[in-house]
């Protein structure tokens, strides 16, 4: 009798550890996965990251030139654009994702930095491993999580925002200087 009341007891048990699982934040970044969404998803499985969203795969007659075509991921209660995805290869269905451009600001990495985060928030946060500079804007690329951040140039001092050549050191961007884009790449 107390074999098999010790043995239902841990049946119940494994039951409900397995249905108290944590469930994953479809909103967090990491280095290699957003949401369900990882650096291994292939086009074909992008419902499977996205059950509740709307996937919009634009297909512009790319087959003969070749061109990469983006996937544009909506949320399908309030239909505002969450992300925008490039596959490896167009009309390829087993293509993983090469890019991802955030969008929308409730996608958050481990460190709470978002869309609407500025630049002090990533230099106090990550180690910025490197800073491009652009007509218009300047790219901070953050290695730990293979990310880059776009910031306008009119975020930028004036003597900063007209100068390709000009070198920018972190210490010359303003700490409240807003990102415009976040991109990932795998």
């Amino acid at each position: 009798m107390n074999k098999s009341l010790f043995t239902i007891l841990l049946v119940a048990l494994l039951i409900a550890s397995c249905t108290t699982e944590k469930k994953k934040d479809p909103f967090k970044i990491g280095k290699q996965h957003i949401g369900l969404l990882t650096d291994s998803t292939q086009v074909k499985d992008l419902e499977l990251a996205f059950p509740t969203d709307s996937i919009v795969r634009n297909i512009m007659g790319d087959e003969f030139i070749g061109d990469i075509n983006d996937i544009e991921i909506y949320d399908s209660t309030s239909g505002k654009q969450l992300l925008t995805l490039t596959p490896t290869q167009s009309l390829d269905s087993t293509a993983v994702i090469k890019s991802i451009h955030i969008i929308d600001s409730r996608y958050k990495t481990d460190k709470n930095i978002t869309t609407l985060s500025t630049f002090a928030d990533i230099k106090n946060n990550y180690k910025i491993s490197g800073i491009s500079t652009l007509i218009n804007s300047i790219v901070i690329s953050v290695n730990e999580i293979n990310a880059s951040f776009t910031i306008d140039k009119k975020e930028l001092p004036a003597n900063l925002q007209f100068n390709m050549d000009l070198k920018i050191e972190a210490v010359q961007i303003p700490d409240d200087a807003k990102i415009k884009y976040f991109m990932l790449y795998w």
